[in-house]
């Protein structure tokens, strides 16, 4: 799919987590198009030859929940970009196991990496973007965080999570010029959905009103929306859901 080249992001910076694959480098791709610098990161140690071949300033290999892992990539992001006027978290795993008979070690590796490591990118971008009274986050989730999922409790809980934190962040921060919002795609065909078994995947594609999943470049562009100006400028706090129909709020 080509990526139409625009100007919306123009002169900005950002960040985008998970980009090595599937979403995430679609998003890096798109904004790359629309005229922003971008930096890469992922836990995947091929993240710098997709920055190499997208044309973005650098690819870092992040495991996004080390708490001192973080605060460097950020710091090197920074230093690099000059600031990060764009996060990005479109990172994160995705299990299947009925809720009976799942491990505690599968819950707790699932919020870990789906939850937790997101507030800390979060948490890791605010000071540079207060300090200038200005900067969006834009947090990926899912449309099960909405509605469920069978056989995917935990990845819905912590997807909920995600949303619950954008939502409370943005209140904190929306009045000092930083904009918080989430992007809950439905199913979309990328790696992550490798470990999920075909019944339920011909299950799902069946009861969308689409009748079929999306594609990373079908989500990109409302990532681009959110980091733009004016377009994303009265975004606080939302959700908004690519999802081929799953979820009409």
């Amino acid at each position: 799919m080509s990526i139409p080249h625009t100007d919306l992001l123009s002169g900005r910076t950002a960040v985008v987590t998970g980009a090595a694959s599937g979403i995430g480098r679609a998003i890096a791709a798109h904004y790359l198009a629309a005229g922003a610098r971008v930096i890469l990161a992922d836990r995947d140690a091929g993240v710098g030859a997709v920055a190499a071949e997208l044309g973005a300033d650098a690819g870092l290999v992040l495991d996004a929940t080390d708490e001192d892992q973080v605060a460097a990539v950020i710091a090197a992001a920074e230093e690099a970009l000059g600031r990060i006027d764009i996060l990005v978290t479109s990172h994160g795993i995705l299990t299947q196991s009925s809720l009976a008979d799942m491990t505690l070690a599968q819950w707790k590796e699932t919020l870990h990496i789906d939850l937790t490591s997101v507030f800390l990118l979060n948490r890791a971008v605010l000071a540079g973007m207060l300090a200038r009274g200005g900067g969006r986050i834009v947090n990926v989730a899912s449309q099960l965080a909405i509605k469920g999922g069978a056989s995917l409790a935990h990845y819905a809980a912590a997807k909920a999570g995600v949303i619950a934190m954008t939502k409370s962040l943005a209140l904190e921060v929306s009045s000092r010029g930083v904009l918080v919002n989430a992007i809950a795609p439905g199913p979309i065909e990328t790696p992550l959905l490798a470990g999920i078994d075909d019944d339920w995947k011909a299950a799902k594609r069946s009861d969308l009103p689409l009748g079929r999943f999306g594609t990373p470049d079908e989500v990109a562009p409302t990532a681009v929306l959110l980091g733009s100006d004016p377009g994303g400028n009265l975004f606080v706090g939302q959700v908004l859901g690519p999802n081929s129909g799953d979820v009409m709020p």
